[in-house]
């Protein structure tokens, strides 16, 4: 069947590759949320919401950290619920960042339970293989498979050399593109063309990231590491689809979390102006890159 949340990714990438990412942190909110009559589970949604509203103007995409509402139980995945409800209110693409990871019917659980949550896509680990992703496709959700991530950590499980001379994250991006390629679709339905099959690169890993889209060059790229993190325009420059016009084609989402939600205002109480201008300024960088292209 068609996968239509596809086709609302690529249409949001043609408006602009920016991702914002909602991790909120319950000890860096605005001081105004972190009174005692506020209640954490509360005080987080709140702050994404008003998140939300200073950053639809200048990003299509956001990517909340099901991690960060979690912790905080049933209360927790109601704010969860909530916050996405308003983001697609709001006409944005929702890219749940869960890292879902197991076999069988436990990865169905964890499809539907996405997909009922209202998200267009889903973060996943691969190491189970292939067939725990497609439950996640075939709930019509979007996947961005874990490849090379821009922790440091990773080094020692996705850069070690095979015997054929793979490296392990090159090995999961021939799986990933193989796994694209059977799930893209032919025909002049709006899903036509459009690989639901995505691929976590850090920014931070830029070098092999080159090598990586040799491997997947028409799989859509989730940029974290930009930022705050160290990842730069020059890194994500690599990272882009060969061939690219412009954003429309250039397969990348870049995200940047903290540095859009703790911008660091002059004025506290106008907290939410200064997340807007940090993602106005992501997006003005990200479209400053393509042009110079």
């Amino acid at each position: 069947m068609p996968n239509s949340n596809a086709a609302h990714l690529h249409r949001a990438l043609s408006c602009s590759p920016a991702c914002v990412g909602l991790d909120p942190v319950l000890e860096k909110l605005p001081e105004a949320l972190r009174g005692e009559h506020w209640e954490p589970a509360r005080a987080i949604e709140h702050f994404c919401r008003g998140v939300l509203d200073a950053v639809a103007p200048h990003v299509r995409i956001i990517k909340p950290q099901s991690a960060c509402f979690e912790r905080y139980g049933s209360a927790g995945w109601l704010a969860l619920e909530h916050t996405v409800r308003h983001a697609r209110d709001l006409g944005l693409l929702v890219i749940l960042d869960a890292k879902r990871g197991d076999i069988g019917v436990s990865a169905e659980h964890y499809a539907a339970a996405a997909a009922g949550l209202g998200a267009h896509a889903i973060t996943v680990s691969p190491y189970l293989g292939a067939e725990t992703i497609e439950p996640y496709l075939d709930a019509g959700l979007v996947v961005f498979v874990l490849v090379r991530t821009s922790n440091p950590g990773g080094d020692g499980v996705q850069a070690p050399v095979l015997g054929d001379g793979r490296s392990v994250a090159g090995m999961v991006a021939e799986m990933v593109r193989d796994l694209g390629a059977s799930r893209t679709r032919s025909g002049t339905d709006g899903s036509a063309g459009v690989n639901p099959v995505g691929a976590v690169v850090g920014a931070t890993k830029a070098r092999e990231g080159v090598a990586l889209r040799g491997l997947m060059p028409d799989t859509v790229f989730l940029v974290p590491g930009y930022g705050a993190q160290g990842g730069t325009l020059e890194d994500v420059r690599g990272l882009i689809r060969p061939g690219a016009t412009g954003a429309g084609d250039g397969s990348v989402i870049v995200n940047s979390s903290r540095g859009v939600l703790y911008p660091g205002t002059p004025d506290p109480a106008r907290w939410s102006g200064g997340v807007g201008a940090a993602a106005a300024r992501l997006a003005g960088d990200l479209r400053d890159l393509f042009a110079r292209r």
